[in-house]
């Protein structure tokens, strides 16, 4: 098997590889993040999840790099990390009661020879309405001050959650069964790790 590197520093989504017992090595990278206004969500993770991959590509001479990038979306409109408690309450208040999406692109490339497989998932998530009161203790905890849209419903978050429709491991931040399957686009067969 080619030796496999995660381009982010998400702990979630090495958690992820690791309990589905990829072998693989993290690579920190740092990547402009900024994109024109308007961008359909779906096409703002691929973009960006191609950008961390090539600025992987960069550091490595050899090896599959997976980088991802997740998005909440209310109405299309893209809800990213917060920079502060303020706009995390702020966006949490605007998700009370409401549908959402999680969009996750996935880029997969080799190198050498820049073979490249780019993909999206989407889920839909249903919050309860919770009071203020409520939304001010959960920002209090820090959770959502790295997490698009400011939650994680790994986490505390799980309590405001009523319903998803789609992949819940999107939601984390990487889609396990949809990246299982282009890796072995890749001929990498991912139950053959568990021996």
């Amino acid at each position: 098997m080619p030796d496999i590197y995660l381009a982010s520093s998400s702990p979630r989504r090495k958690e992820l590889l690791d309990r589905i017992k990829l072998p693989h090595q993290v690579l920190n990278i740092e990547v402009n993040e900024t994109l024109l206004p308007g961008i359909p969500p779906a096409e703002q993770v691929l973009t960006l999840s191609r950008r961390k991959a090539a600025a992987a590509a960069e550091k490595l001479d050899a090896g599959i790099i997976i980088a991802a990038d997740t998005v909440v979306a209310l109405d299309e409109v893209v809800l990213g990390k917060p920079r502060n408690a303020a706009e995390a309450l702020d966006m949490l208040e605007k998700l009370q009661g409401k549908v959402h999406a999680v969009f996750s692109g996935i880029t997969l490339l080799e190198i050498p020879g820049n073979r490249l497989l780019s993909d999206y998932e989407r889920t839909e998530v249903f919050m309860r309405r919770a009071g203020r009161a409520e939304l001010e203790r959960y920002v209090a905890t820090g959770e959502p001050m790295d997490k698009a849209g400011a939650y994680g419903i790994q986490g505390l978050a799980a309590v405001f959650v009523t319903e998803i429709k789609g992949c819940y491991y999107n939601v984390v931040g990487l889609p396990v069964s949809k990246l299982v399957m282009m890796l072995e686009e890749f001929d990498i067969d991912v139950t053959a790790c568990w021996g």
